[in-house]
């Protein structure tokens, strides 16, 4: 920096830099990202890749429902207030069960599973325990992994029950935020008094591995009420913290029109709970996993971290080491070596695709040898902070890198770079600068 320029404000250690964090970027949950997937005919594809699979992979299955549509949310889910419609979907999702499990070779287990959605607990736990058993069935498990997303509200004592009784180790509760204000504008309101007896009675039922999904940038959301709710959470002592910033889309999302964009903080307000509350959960002595992420250093998200096998997947950052995930159920995304597919997201055509006793895959990509290339350089850089990059990428990003390295946010040692103390809010920006697609039209939230 030279003495013409005016030093950057700071916030808990971070320098803000807005000129950097201008661009929206994906959070690359895969490479290349579902902003590149296509509609085609995916299902010769996908049914190939299904019978190449070789060895260990993990299960998604999605639950499209929730008691109560949130304002914020951007997931694929609509109300459980239709007990026929439910009781159709979980039928179709069954039935792919029992198609998918015929493609694959013998030699292929099944080392985790995770339900998510929507709210997996908007079915019943007979329909839970059902699915489990089914999954049981049909696929060649080695005592699975199993994790679900939990909405606390509706954390039955039958749900309790089934959870125990399959064995459930892992689970995440969206919280969000514990503030009654910031709840009613988002349409989410859950007592704090709810999030405690959940997190009691999931410990009971023996879930060892607890999650809250927490946000910034929220309506009436200030530094003071961030810091209430993460305070609030770290006395509950959940083993992972995710922290992420609030992704107001409305034209992307209708719902999200029911929140009131001018009751949102601005970009350096966001940028300053950002880092206020990163260093807030890492003073309590969780491990910062990532930019959003945060662990307890038992827990094996942290032991991924400091081992350097973190790995990034469509759930976020995890220690899975499967190198290939079967999406289950109606927007469902795959991910093999050469291919990314996503199911059927109309809930109608998924239901008559399994009745019909064919592989719902309708959207995706194929990836190229170069979209491994590159995205195997944005994974290194997001998971382990540090990556080798050929000469030839390097020589496509260095005068777009060189903003990043004059601000000691990255450093380059002939084609090693890494990420340096400071940079986590600008580490999505850095990986970005390898993406082959981002010169497209397509609109993403902001970096942070």
């Amino acid at each position: 920096m030279t003495h013409a320029q005016a030093r950057p404000e700071r916030y808990a250690g971070w320098d803000y830099y807005p000129e950097l964090l201008a661009t929206p970027v994906p959070r690359y949950t895969s490479y290349p990202t579902a902003a590149e997937f296509t509609d085609g005919d995916f299902a010769p594809a996908h049914r190939q890749a299904l019978a190449d699979l070789r060895g260990s992979a993990s299960l998604y299955v999605h639950i499209p429902f929730c008691e109560k549509i949130c304002w914020y949310c951007g997931c694929n889910t609509s109300a459980a207030n239709r007990t026929g419609r439910v009781a159709s979907y979980l039928e179709a999702l069954l039935a792919e069960i029992e198609i998918v499990s015929g493609l694959l070779d013998p030699s292929v287990r099944i080392t985790r599973i995770a339900l998510g959605g929507g709210s997996p607990n908007a079915i019943t736990a007979t329909d839970f325990v059902r699915l489990i058993d089914c999954l049981s069935l049909h696929f060649r498990t080695e005592a699975p992994d199993i994790s679900i997303e939990i909405d606390p509200r509706s954390l039955t004592r039958e749900w309790l029950m089934a959870m125990r009784g399959v064995g459930v180790k892992r689970a995440s509760l969206g919280v969000q935020t514990l503030d009654p204000k910031v709840q009613a504008a988002i349409g989410r309101i859950q007592p704090r008094e709810d999030i405690e007896r959940a997190v009691e009675n999931l410990r009971e039922a023996g879930v060892a591995s607890l999650n809250f999904d927490l946000m910034y940038g929220l309506p009436f959301q200030d530094d003071t009420v961030l810091a209430e709710t993460l305070d609030a959470t770290i006395g509950m002592a959940p083993e992972r913290i995710a922290l992420f910033g609030y992704a107001h889309v409305p034209h992307m999302i209708a719902r999200q029109r029911k929140i009131d964009d001018s009751e949102l903080p601005g970009q350096v307000a966001r940028f300053r709970m950002a880092a206020e509350g990163y260093a807030r959960l890492a003073r309590a002595g969780y491990r910062p996993v990532g930019f959003d992420h945060f662990a307890l250093p038992h827990d094996d998200l942290a032991r991924a971290a400091d081992s350097g096998t973190l790995r990034r997947n469509f759930q976020g950052f995890t220690e899975d080491q499967a190198p290939s995930l079967i999406g289950l159920g109606a927007t469902a995304i795959s991910e093999f070596p050469g291919l990314l597919v996503q199911n059927e997201k109309n809930a109608g055509r998924y239901r008559m695709l399994s009745a019909a006793g064919k592989v719902t895959g309708r959207r995706g990509v194929r990836r190229t040898d170069e979209d491994r290339r590159r995205g195997a350089v944005i994974s290194a850089l997001l998971c382990q902070g540090q990556a080798m990059v050929d000469p030839e990428l390097l020589s496509g990003v260095r005068d777009r890198l060189e903003p990043f390295i004059a601000r000691g946010l990255a450093r380059l040692d002939g084609r090693h770079l890494s990420l340096e103390c400071g940079s986590e809010p600008y580490a999505r920006t850095i990986a970005a600068l390898f993406d082959a697609y981002r010169a497209g039209p397509h609109k993403f939230s902001s970096a942070v």
